[in-house]
């Protein structure tokens, strides 16, 4: 009797390598319950106006680069990073009016939702940190759907193709990172 527990954690153990559980399979599938989303296709709604945005428009309009770091509410610290996209004010701008009453929420295929107000659509009202996350001053920060880290398309892990980030011109600078959405679909003003 005191041999059939390791025998049969060693049984157990036998039949997932034969099964291929412990093979080289990608974690990003292995791991991930998110759906891979139409490439590069935004929607953006704002009372009965409804646009829809692919790629090629979104990278045509006119681009914020700048500096992006986030971190969790773990402290795990993401970036820094060179950002590239387009301010959110300028696609809300593409579906109509937007004013103090409205709110943006920001939300994608896997049932994440960020919530901006106002005042944070301007770039104002986020709280800034220093790499030693020491709340500092915030410089001028500008909400953008980022489609570019460091020169390169967004990928897929990194929340692609694409991500909310605020950024700054002022490189160090970090925001907490549960506004940075991931694999944005849709914006809508109400």
């Amino acid at each position: 009797m005191k041999w059939s527990i390791p025998v049969l954690c060693l049984c157990l153990l036998a039949g997932a390598c034969i099964c291929g559980c412990t093979g080289n399979a990608d974690p990003v599938q292995a791991t991930s319950a998110i759906p891979e989303p139409l490439p590069g296709n935004l929607t953006i709604i704002n009372g009965d106006t409804e646009i829809v945005l692919n790629w090629d428009a979104i990278t045509a309009l006119p681009a914020f680069e700048g500096y992006g770091y986030a971190v969790s509410t773990v402290g795990i610290k993401y970036g820094p990073y060179e950002v590239k996209g387009v301010a959110l004010t300028d696609l809300i701008a593409l579906a109509g009016d937007f004013g103090t009453e409205n709110n943006t929420w920001i939300s994608a295929p896997d049932g994440y939702l960020w919530v901006f107000d106002y005042e944070q659509v301007q770039g104002e009202g986020f709280i800034t940190f220093d790499d030693g996350l020491k709340e500092v001053p915030s410089p001028p920060l500008t909400v953008i759907i980022m489609y570019e880290q460091d020169g390169l398309p967004l990928s897929y892990i990194d929340g692609g193709p694409f991500r909310m980030a605020i950024a700054t011109d002022t490189p160090g600078v970090i925001t907490e990172g549960s506004s940075w959405v991931k694999w944005v679909d849709k914006i809508e003003i109400k």
